[in-house]
């Protein structure tokens, strides 16, 4: 009961304090570092649109975002798990919404919530391969989403010429200060007329065109 206990308070702890230190040390690494935006034109939309990109590409996913939309209208899909706790308080900093759970677990709540979302106007953020991955694969649940209510796809990414790489299962990735980020978005489209495997393929293939850069290939 003690452990039970202690387990519980240094979880309220950590969900009390690292939200706002982890929002403040994003924002301060964005700032030390210089930025090179590779935006398609008149890409700002004018109708809800489903934002994707790679869980180990998160960090700085939030300032592509905010290049998109001048107001954040936006609900993110994130994990029931404790680290999906920390996660979705800390995008409330960025003025970013939440929706917990995944394709994976209690799919028809999460889905039937993210239509209400569209349906009031937000985007959609999601991390196809996320909550645990495989990574680079994508679930059901984008193609659920886009396919249902005609949403187009807008495939994010970045590159930094210096960083961290975590061992972890999606090799989350973490500039280092004063660095050159290269944040990219590719062209939007729609998944109109492709069945499940085909929509998926197609997903996969925007979000893995800048991917190259992570192989050593010069921007």
């Amino acid at each position: 009961m003690a452990k039970l206990l202690s387990k519980e308070f240094k979880r309220k702890l950590l969900s009390l304090f690292l939200p706002p230190v982890g929002y403040i040390f994003i924002r301060l690494l964005y700032l030390s570092c210089k930025k090179e935006y590779f935006l398609p034109k008149d890409i700002l939309l004018d109708k809800p649109c489903i934002i994707t990109f790679w869980h180990g590409k998160l960090l700085m996913q939030p300032f592509i975002y905010n290049k998109l939309r001048k107001k954040p209208k936006v609900a993110t899909m994130i994990s029931e798990h404790f680290d999906g706790e920390i996660l979705s308080k800390m995008i409330k900093y960025f003025h970013f919404e939440s929706i917990r759970g995944s394709s994976k677990k209690g799919a028809i709540k999460v889905l039937k919530e993210a239509f209400s979302k569209v349906n009031e106007g937000y985007d959609i953020a999601i991390t196809p391969d996320g909550p645990r991955g495989p990574r680079y694969s994508v679930a059901d649940g984008v193609v659920s989403i886009a396919q249902k209510k005609g949403l187009q796809i807008v495939a994010c990414n970045f590159y930094a010429s210096s960083f961290w790489r975590l061992k972890s299962w999606d090799g989350f990735m973490i500039p280092k200060p004063f660095s050159t980020l290269y944040l990219f978005v590719e062209e939007p489209f729609l998944l109109e007329g492709l069945d499940k495997e085909g929509a998926k393929k197609k997903i996969k293939e925007a979000l893995m065109a800048k991917e190259k850069g992570d192989l050593g290939y010069r921007i």
